[in-house]
C-alpha cells in the first residue's frame, strides 16, 4: 500500500510539472541568470553605464574643443545716432551682419583657467547704399582665469576618478549580491520541494501505517488510542502535504520573478551536494577587501568631497580677481582678396577685482561650517574602517568553517533517513511505539531542512566574500570590471 501511495504521489508531482513547461535550474543556472536578466542586474548595468559617460564626459572637460559658431542679423529699422556737433538724428539702417568663426579650447586644470584660439570673418551688407564690406580676425589667442578662486578642475581630477572606480567596484558588488539573493531565493525553492517531497512520503506512509493499524485494532493487538493516534497522523500530513505544495508554488513565483522570467512555467531546482572546499587566508582576504570594496572607495570620496568643500568655502570668502586677456590679428576690407592682407595687432586685457569689506562674518562661518564636517568625516572614516575589518574578519572564519557544517549537514541527515526507515519497520513489527515514529520521522524532517539550509548558508558566505573583496578566491582572479568591458 505504501509503495503505491509514494508512486502515485511523485507521479502526480511529475504530472502537474509536466503539464506546463517546467524549468530546471542548478544553482550555477540560476545565478548566471539572475546576472543576466534580473531586475536588480540590469538596473545595476544602466547605472554602471551612466557612471562610465559621466566618466567619459569629465575626461573630455581635459581635451581641446574644437567649436564653429556662426551668426546672422537683419537689421531694418530707424535708430537715433549722436552726430559730430553733438545733436541727435534718427538714421534708417538696413543692413544684414554674417560672422563665423572657429574656437580650439583647452582647459589648463593646473592653474584653473583656459586658453583658446579663435579665427573668424564678417561681412557687414548695406543695402541702402548698395555696399558691404569685410572683417577678418586671422588669429586671436585669447586666456581667462579666476584668480585667487576655487578651481573646480583641479578637484575634478581628483574626485572623478575615485568616483568612477567607485562606480566599477559597485557593480560588480552589486553582481554579487544578485547572485547570492538568487542563491538564496534558489534554495527556498529547494526546501521547498524538499518539505514536499517529505510530505508526500510521509502521508504515503501515515496511510500504510492507518490501514494497518486498523487492522491491528480488530484482532485487538493495539489500543483505540494508539488507532487514534495513526489516524491523526494521517490526517495531519494529508495537510501538511497540502501546505507543502502551496509553499512550493510560492518559492517558483519568487524565483521565477527574480530571475526576470515572465513565462507561466514550473521550476525543478536541483541541487548539487558538491561545494567548494578552499580555505580563505584572512590576511589576503582583509587586504582585497580594503582595495576592492566599494565601501572604502566611498569613504575616501566622502573626504575628498570634504576637503574641497573647504577649499570653496575658503575661495569664496577672500579677494578674488577675473583676469582676460586677448591678442591677435584683425583686418578690414571691401573685397574679399584683400582682408587678410596687412593684417593688424589688437590686444585686450581685463582684469576685475572683487574685494569683500564687511559680511559680518559669513565666509568665516562657512569655512568653519567646512572645516567641521571635514573633521566629522575624518572620525566617521576612522570608525567604519575599524568595523569594516571586523565584518572581513568574520566573514571570512564563517566562510572557512562552512564547508565542515555542511558536511555534518549532509552525514546528520544521512543517518536520520536511515533511523526512520528502522523506526518505521521497527513498528510495523510491533517492537516500537508511535511517539518513537513520529520522533523518528521529525528528526529525519529537521536534519533534511538544516543540510539545505547549510547548502544555503555556504552559498551566501561565498557570494558575500566576494561582493566584499572583489576577488574570486576559487578561481584566484578579480572580478571587477575593467574600463574596457564597457
Amino acid at each position: 500500500m505504501k509503495q503505491i501511495i509514494v508512486i502515485l504521489s511523485l507521479f502526480a508531482f511529475g504530472h502537474l510539472a509536466a503539464a506546463q513547461d517546467t524549468l530546471r535550474l542548478t544553482l550555477d543556472e540560476a545565478v548566471a541568470l539572475a546576472r543576466k536578466q534580473s531586475p536588480q542586474a540590469v538596473a545595476a548595468r544602466h547605472q554602471y553605464r551612466a557612471a562610465y559617460w559621466n566618466w567619459r564626459s569629465f575626461k573630455a572637460d581635459y581635451l581641446p574643443s574644437l567649436t564653429f559658431s556662426s551668426n546672422s542679423q537683419l537689421n531694418r529699422s530707424i535708430s537715433p545716432v549722436t552726430l559730430p556737433d553733438g545733436t541727435d538724428s534718427f538714421v534708417h539702417r538696413n543692413q544684414l551682419l554674417n560672422d563665423g568663426s572657429m574656437t580650439i579650447n583647452q582647459n589648463i586644470a593646473l592653474l584653473g583657467g583656459s586658453v583658446f584660439v579663435q579665427s573668424g570673418l564678417q561681412r557687414l551688407d548695406i543695402f541702402s547704399e548698395n555696399q558691404y564690406s569685410f572683417k577678418s580676425t586671422p588669429v586671436v589667442i585669447g586666456y581667462s582665469q579666476n584668480l585667487f578662486g576655487y578651481n573646480y578642475l583641479k578637484w575634478n581630477k581628483r574626485i572623478e576618478p575615485v568616483r568612477y572606480s567607485t562606480a566599477q567596484k559597485q557593480y560588480a558588488e552589486t553582481l554579487e549580491l544578485v547572485a547570492s539573493e538568487a542563491a538564496m531565493r534558489f534554495f527556498q525553492l529547494a526546501t521547498a520541494q524538499n518539505n514536499f517531497r517529505s510530505a508526500s512520503y510521509n502521508y504515503a506512509n501515515a496511510d500504510t501505517l492507518f490501514s494497518y493499524a486498523k487492522g491491528r485494532y480488530e484482532i485487538g493487538t493495539i489500543t483505540e488510542n494508539e488507532m487514534l493516534q495513526l489516524e491523526i497522523n494521517y490526517l495531519s500530513e494529508q495537510t501538511n502535504r497540502l501546505n507543502a505544495r502551496i509553499e512550493m508554488d510560492d518559492r517558483i513565483q519568487d524565483l521565477r520573478s527574480f530571475l526576470g522570467i515572465t513565462e507561466n512555467m514550473e521550476m525543478v531546482a536541483e541541487v548539487s551536494e558538491a561545494v567548494p572546499h578552499f580555505t580563505v587566508p584572512v590576511d589576503d582576504a582583509l587586504q582585497l577587501a580594503r582595495q576592492n570594496s566599494p565601501d572604502m572607495e566611498l569613504l575616501a570620496l566622502q573626504k575628498l568631497q570634504s576637503e574641497s568643500a573647504v577649499a570653496y568655502a575658503k575661495a569664496s570668502r577672500g579677494f578674488k580677481a577675473d583676469l582676460y586677456m586677448q591678442f591677435g590679428l584683425s583686418q578690414t576690407d571691401r573685397s574679399f582678396a584683400n582682408v587678410y592682407h596687412n593684417p593688424l595687432n589688437q590686444q585686450l586685457v581685463s582684469l576685475g577685482i572683487r574685494i569683500p569689506i564687511l559680511d559680518w562674518g559669513v565666509g568665516r562661518g562657512r569655512v568653519e561650517v567646512a572645516k567641521s564636517n571635514l573633521e566629522k568625516v575624518k572620525i566617521d572614516i576612522a570608525q567604519a574602517r575599524t568595523d569594516f575589518d571586523s565584518n572581513v574578519i568574520k566573514l571570512v572564519k564563517q566562510f572557512n568553517l562552512q564547508a565542515d557544517k555542511v558536511a555534518i549537514a549532509r552525514k546528520t541527515s544521512e543517518r536520520a533517513a536511515r533511523r526512520n526507515d528502522v523506526a518505521y519497520r521497527l513498528y510495523l513489527l510491533g517492537k516500537s511505539t508511535v511517539l518513537d515514529l513520529n520522533a523518528a520521522i521529525a528528526e529525519k524532517d529537521r536534519s533534511q531542512r538544516d543540510y539545505i539550509r547549510e547548502l544555503q548558508n555556504y552559498w551566501s558566505l561565498y557570494y558575500g566574500l566576494r561582493s566584499i573583496t572583489g576577488w574570486d578566491f576559487e578561481n584566484n582572479r578579480s572580478i571587477i570590471v575593467s574600463r574596457q568591458e564597457y
